[in-house]
């Protein structure tokens, strides 16, 4: 007797569609797991895309620097020792750091800002002329703060243009008066749209002199210094040279955390290998399940065509035909539930993004293509068993079982 592939598929294909209701529940595990892992890919990956878009959108080369350490060994306030605080000084020192372009100190809290009978709180951002070169910000009318001495404080304000918006309407800003935390301030720009950054609304803020900032919040310290750096100097190189700046200024004690772009993309990266972890966990479990019921189904289905098995191999079929069509069936079985799966996952991601908008969802056809080949993997190792177990049956046994 002739074989060809072809038969073999045909002998498979038959066997799983003879008992549909049967195939599907068999199929359940291997649905459900690719189902999981397609849905908790595509949220990870759309988490990391949309995460690395927010941070990069002002430039690779800038690092930023908070007050107090992120990790600290040793009792909090033994012997008397305080934090000190980031001061404008500081912020100046850095200038003189090789390969430093622009620095920005930065202090900011809410306040309400008022023109007329209109005004809101929003976030009051104490800043310097170099905001639109580090944070790649632009002007849309007007100009942004002057340059000069960060020390000395102005009536001058820059607009948000949704605050804009919100407190002038259509007419024109430029040169009228608001009042922010109740100082007067003049209005001699308004910037450019720019969106949410992590859920904050950019547009719905203005922007004062630091040392106006410090002033009307009552305090002398700096919530953040931002290094914009040269490209030809590596973030590190920067972060160990203005780190020494800093320790030598705050005596000798490093009380203040440096952040670089890179190390915040090292850590999402590490939060997102732990999510990925658990997915593939998740996965795991469920394809075990469905390599288990593929198992199972197919001894059963062995158990009940031992004398078909039987009459192929009277009429000629080998031992490695017959185990290639069993092989097949499970195949078949583990493709057509990946795919359901895959089509399942697709499905529910697309009624998410409808549901929530702004959900981060990327589907990424590596993963599809992964699933539909670990698919493939888990039907041909949970069918070896009872391939080999119908391969290995004699032939006058198996037609006495009729």
């Amino acid at each position: 007797m002739r074989w060809h592939l072809r038969d073999a598929v045909e002998l498979a294909t038959g066997a799983v569609l003879a008992h549909r209701l049967r195939s599907s529940l068999t199929m359940l595990g291997i649905v459900i797991g690719i189902t999981a892992v397609v849905l908790l890919t595509s949220l990870g990956e759309g988490t990391r895309q949309y995460v690395l878009s927010e941070f990069t959108q002002f430039g690779t080369n800038i690092l930023g620097i908070n007050p107090g350490r992120v990790e600290t060994t040793g009792i909090p306030g033994a012997l008397g020792v305080t934090t000190k605080p980031l001061t404008i000084e500081d912020s100046e020192a850095l200038r003189r750091v090789p390969g430093v372009q622009e620095v920005v100190p930065v202090a900011m809290g809410m306040a309400r800002v008022q023109a007329g009978e209109r005004g809101r709180s929003v976030f009051v951002y104490g800043v310097t002329s170099e905001v639109p070169r580090v944070w790649k910000f632009e002007v849309g009318q007007g100009r942004f703060l002057p340059a000069g001495d960060p020390r000395r404080a102005a009536p001058l304000a820059v607009l948000g243009p949704k605050l804009k918006r919100e407190i002038f309407g259509t007419g024109n800003a430029l040169g009228a008066h608001v009042k922010i935390g109740g100082q007067r301030a003049q209005v001699i720009g308004v910037m450019a749209p720019k969106g949410l950054l992590l859920g904050f609304d950019i547009d719905d803020s203005v922007y004062v002199p630091v040392a106006s900032a410090q002033q009307l919040f009552n305090r002398d310290d700096l919530m953040e210094i931002d290094v914009l750096f040269a490209s030809w100097r590596p973030a590190d190189a920067i972060a160990r040279d203005v780190r020494a700046v800093l320790v030598q200024r705050h005596d000798g004690r490093e009380d203040f955390t440096i952040t670089t772009q890179t190390g915040m993309l090292d850590v999402l990266e590490n939060v997102l290998g732990m999510i990925n972890l658990a997915v593939a966990g998740i996965g795991a479990i469920s394809l075990v399940v469905g390599a288990i019921g593929i198992l199972t189904i197919m001894w059963i289905s062995v158990g009940e065509r031992t004398s078909e098995i039987g009459l192929q191999k009277a009429l000629g079929a080998t031992p490695g035909q017959i185990l290639l069509i069993f092989l097949i069936e499970a195949a078949m079985l583990a493709m057509a539930g990946g795919a359901v799966g895959v089509g399942v996952g697709l499905g529910l991601a697309w009624c998410a993004r409808l549901a929530v908008p702004g959900l981060p969802l990327h589907i990424s056809p590596g993963y599809v293509v992964a699933a539909l080949a670990v698919s493939l993997i888990v039907g041909l190792a949970s069918g070896v068993l009872p391939a080999r177990r119908a391969a290995q049956l004699d032939p006058l046994e198996a037609l006495r079982t009729e």
